[in-house]
């Protein structure tokens, strides 16, 4: 049953991906509960505090976990609707970063699911890399871990919670205006 479960929502993530890279996005929308939240964090430059690389005596300068926090500023802090207005904006070709569009490349992998808080949902842990390729010379890899929550509804899982952690501490994409 367990390893139904895994295929069942590695096939999800798999379909996800082929609808983003293939610009799929209002279908793609609809993978996501009506309260979703679409968050994405970057990582800092901090010192641990078992760093022996540099000799100073400021605890400020040290710190437990170089992840960004949920109530620190965010590169992407989303709704449902948020991201519906961003998805309308693009089919506008109004949207300067998206003309002409990005073609992109999903991969999802190290999969791991685990028992949600609430009954009908799991949580999902995966990496990703997305290549973005856009014009003629422009090419970015976003590299990082995804944290959803999927919830079951009406028989399909939606995703209800993601938390994007890129491994990038800067980005040299000139935007973030893919989806990911």
């Amino acid at each position: 049953m367990y390893d139904d479960l895994i295929d069942e929502v590695e096939g999800f993530l798999y379909r996800e991906a082929r609808l983003l890279d293939e610009r799929r996005f209002d279908e793609w929308l609809d993978l996501f509960t009506d309260d979703a939240r679409y968050w994405m964090g970057a990582r800092g430059n901090r010192y641990p505090k078992a760093s022996k690389a540099i000799a100073i005596l400021d605890p400020d300068r040290h710190v437990e976990n170089d992840l960004t926090k949920e109530d620190e500023l965010a590169i992407l802090d989303e709704t449902r609707e948020t991201l519906g207005r961003r998805i309308a904006r693009l089919a506008t070709g109004m949207a300067w970063a998206e003309d002409p569009p990005s073609r992109t490349r999903h991969l999802v992998t190290n999969l791991e699911i685990k028992p949600g808080d609430a009954v009908l949902e799991l949580k999902v842990y995966c990496n990703f890399i997305v290549y973005r390729s856009r014009a003629e010379t422009e090419q970015d890899f976003y590299i990082g871990a995804r944290h959803d929550v999927l919830r079951l509804v009406d028989g399909a899982w939606k995703i209800t919670r993601r938390k994007l952690t890129l491994d990038q501490n800067v980005l040299s994409a000139k935007n973030v205006s893919i989806l990911f």
